[in-house]
């Protein structure tokens, strides 16, 4: 591992260096900076895993001195800077595990409504307004892209873009299907019913991920409309956009001007292609080396809303939080902060392997 650490800090040197050349612009500058940035911690934590050792065979050296009390005193000193470089090893070695090449990127989220009828629909607007809260928190900021209202104000479909620094590293296991147990506000009984929604959460697609043929799309427009008839437009602004290889259709018509909309409707196409082609991509993987948590299929149940008992559970880590009013309202590191650390130690389980 060592030798390879070594190769890290000689690569991280010629980044800097490139970087202070100021011959740098434009996408180049960018991609180094990238790089530099994505091996920073990890050269930093081993200089100082260097620094320490160096120290340590120093102490020891002092320990073989004649002096008795100097030689106790680098003895305490080795036992010390041994304890530092195992934590700094650990550290090192989780530094060191393979990363995410989306993790710095934005997101789309896709929330649908599923079982349940219209308590789905009004769980699918909890949901979104959950993550809409955690995002804030984060000072994150969230462009609606597109949605479909249901009769009682809930969301059939809501689609947003999620701009901010490590966004998908944090929600990427949100992906799959969420299910609330709680006394719908239409239930007269007052029985407590099941419902569902399925949550996606897709990097965005930059452009050098996906190239799309113009003459591959069929894009037509239509009177976009809000719920219960409000904000109706008078014109054509709405956009829909067919990908004829792939057969995807999507659309989108929050924004007023056609063009704003066909703009975000593309981003959103390129986004599920790049989905479509990780997906693909993964399939080739044996499913014995796909982590628990991290498998990001929306059609498997992750999560229990349980209202009645303000209990929140997640089935794929087998944590049970009774704060389901906190996380509700966009409390949700301690959960998000669980499955990081459960996929980080599934990644050491198969890295040992």
């Amino acid at each position: 591992m060592l030798d390879k650490l070594e190769a890290v800090d000689r690569r991280f040197v010629e980044l800097e260096d490139s970087l202070a050349s100021g011959t740098l612009s434009g996408s180049k500058l960018t991609e180094i900076a990238k790089e530099r940035a994505s091996i920073e911690a990890l050269v930093m934590k081993f200089r100082e895993y260097k620094q320490v050792t160096a120290e340590m065979e120093e102490s020891k050296a002092m320990a073989a001195e004649d002096d008795p009390e100097i030689a106790a005193l680098a003895r305490q000193e080795v036992a010390s800077l041994k304890k530092q470089a195992e934590a700094l090893r650990e550290e090192l070695i989780l530094l060191s595990l393979p990363k995410d090449p989306n993790d710095h990127k934005n997101i789309l989220i896709e929330i649908r409504a599923g079982t349940g009828g219209e308590e789905s629909a009004l769980f699918a607007a909890d949901l979104y307004r959950m993550y809409t809260r955690f995002a804030d928190n984060q000072g994150w900021k969230v462009e609606p892209m597109s949605s479909t209202h249901s009769q009682n104000g809930g969301y059939k479909e809501v689609i947003a873009m999620v701009r901010g620094e490590g966004v998908f590293s944090k929600l990427k296991f949100e992906s799959g299907v969420h299910r609330v147990q709680r006394v719908p506000v239409t239930e007269s009984q007052g029985r407590i019913h099941t419902s569902a929604c399925t949550v996606a959460v897709l990097p965005e697609a930059e452009d050098i991920d996906i190239e799309i043929n113009p003459s591959d799309l069929d894009i037509g427009t239509f009177r976009a409309s809000g719920a219960g008839g409000q904000h109706v437009n008078t014109t054509d602004s709405a956009v829909r956009i067919v990908h004829k290889p792939s057969g995807l259709v999507v659309e989108c018509q929050d924004e007023r001007s056609q063009h704003k909309n066909k703009d975000r409707a593309l981003k959103v196409l390129k986004t599920r292609l790049f989905e479509k082609a990780q997906k693909e991509q993964a399939d080739l993987i044996s499913a014995d080396r796909k982590s628990q948590v991290g498998s990001g299929d929306r059609s498997e149940r992750i999560r229990t809303y349980n209202f009645p008992q303000g209990r929140l559970t997640d089935h794929r880590i087998n944590l049970t939080l009774y704060k389901l009013a906190e996380i509700m309202e966009g409390s949700m590191t301690e959960v998000l902060n669980a499955l990081g650390a459960s996929h980080q130690a599934e990644l050491l389980k198969n890295q040992e392997h």
